[in-house]
């Protein structure tokens, strides 16, 4: 069975099978899931009998259909009954993710009536006469808005408000596993650029942070500009800035694998949208050599009509010999490939015709733009975006951290001089003495990342302009 989907834990399920009691049953069973191209991460037995025993069989498959696959394959195999088949990732889904939970207990009359009324009316007044004194006595100080329309929900495109909640509700897990911000999601039945700015601007007074997330381009742009004009607390687009601050870690540290420095190469960037134009802009301000953006209308250079403002922009500003071919083309004797765009639009063919020592950071989920097994036959540092691949660029490095060193520092605003700083946190994580081609990055789960990036993200704020 050819699968040419890697396998990933977003496809795990678990298969209750009964099977006849004799001494291959096992082996049987976890060479036929492997035949069928699934990975068997746990095996555990539920029941027996003189004659059977009953196992959960855990796997992870490269997709649904490939899901079905494996399910039929065991099916078929004599003296086996698949009784129940558990979606895993749909289970860690039911009821969602997050909870409001109390601070104060409550026990009595007495902690109720400073609690709520009457005593929380002196707290009213206080803030009524002081407004800064919201962040000091409410949950302001540490809860962020996760905001989004759902028109660009991951890479699946316009799903609308409903479908892009358990994204959010992720997201608001993830700002508190790693970050301890306090986050809720607030989805828009609206893609209204005007009425998204004016509910924004509107429930802003109960946060002191806006994360916009999955809001398509270029009205991401617009949205996140004004509503920068509008209120006095930081707003971040994470699907821009969090992602570009990640890819600059990576690729600092990669750089110091192959000997390079920024200002001397080129890059090609597969994919001009929110992402790739925040990476493009992040890079063009550390001084990179040259840029290719590579995107729908093709490689975006001077002369090219029909452009948005923000492509426009970068057409003016990349491309330095104004080159006007395909995606191939453009790679080929760059030193950096970053796809932030599609899957499988490269082949390692194409990889091979890279500089020598090349870095390939291909960002497109679940399914690179290029196979990282075929890109790491020919450059020298290979990344994705997928957690079961070496060098994970994961935009969870960078936000939680980032907005806990904005909410401690009561900052306004964020700022390009924050995303460096975030950025040299997270590469300096490492250690220069502990990077490799395939240690470029943290990992997510290591402890020193979100305290480091909090740490420089509010020196930064509270550094004179």
């Amino acid at each position: 069975m050819a699968i040419t989907r890697l396998p990933s834990a977003g496809f795990s399920i678990t298969i209750r099978i009964a099977v006849t009691a004799d001494a291959s049953a096992i082996g049987r069973l976890t060479t036929c899931v492997g035949e069928a191209g699934a990975i068997v991460t746990a095996l555990d037995v539920v029941d027996s009998d003189p004659n059977h025993v009953v196992v959960d069989l855990t796997c992870d498959t490269a997709d649904s259909g490939h899901a079905d696959q494996v399910v039929v394959a065991l099916t078929a195999l004599d003296g086996v009954e698949v009784r129940k088949v558990s979606d895993r990732t749909f289970l860690l889904h039911l009821g969602g993710k997050i909870e409001v939970a109390s601070k104060v207990a409550l026990r009595n009359r007495d902690e109720l009536s400073r609690a709520y009324t009457p005593g929380v009316a002196r707290v009213c007044q206080a803030i009524a006469e002081n407004p800064a004194d919201a962040r000091r006595l409410t949950i302001k100080r540490n809860t962020v808005a996760v905001v989004s329309d759902g028109s660009a929900v991951l890479g699946l495109g316009n799903l609308g408000p409903a479908a892009s909640l358990p994204v959010m509700e992720g997201k608001a897990a993830l700002f508190k596993r790693f970050g301890g911000v306090d986050a809720w999601p607030v989805v828009l039945d609206t893609q209204d650029t005007d009425e998204i700015v004016n509910i924004v601007r509107a429930i802003a007074p109960a946060y002191g942070g806006i994360n916009l997330e999955d809001i398509a381009a270029p009205r991401c742009f617009e949205i996140e500009a004004r509503l920068r004009e509008l209120l006095d607390i930081p707003v971040f687009h994470d699907d821009q800035h969090g992602t570009a601050i990640c890819v600059l870690a990576a690729l600092t540290n990669a750089l110091r694998v192959v000997g390079k420095q920024l200002a001397d190469v080129r890059v090609v960037v597969s994919g001009a949208g929110a992402a790739g134009t925040a990476i493009m802009k992040l890079l063009l301000r550390q001084g990179v050599g040259d840029i290719i953006a590579y995107d729908r209308q093709g490689a975006l250079h001077r002369g090219l009509t029909g452009l948005n403002p923000a492509w426009q922009w970068l057409a003016e500003h990349t491309n330095r010999d104004n080159y006007a071919g395909d995606l191939a083309g453009a790679v080929r004797g760059a030193d950096v490939f970053i796809g932030v765009s599609a899957p499988n639009l490269l082949t390692g063919d194409d990889i091979a015709t890279m500089a020598k020592d090349s870095i390939v950071f291909a960002l497109a989920n679940p399914d690179p733009e290029v196979d990282p097994r075929e890109a790491r036959k020919y450059a020298a540092v290979v990344a994705t975006g997928r957690s079961d691949q070496p060098n994970q660029i994961n935009n969870v490095l960078a936000f939680p951290g980032v907005f806990r060193g904005m909410l401690d520092a009561h900052a306004e605003e964020f700022t390009e001089e924050m995303a460096i700083a975030a950025a040299r946190a997270i590469a300096d994580v490492v250690g220069e003495e502990k990077i490799n081609p395939t240690v470029i990055v943290p990992s997510v789960f290591d402890s020193r990342v979100a305290p480091a990036v909090a740490a420089a993200v509010r020196a930064a704020a509270q550094s004179p302009a």
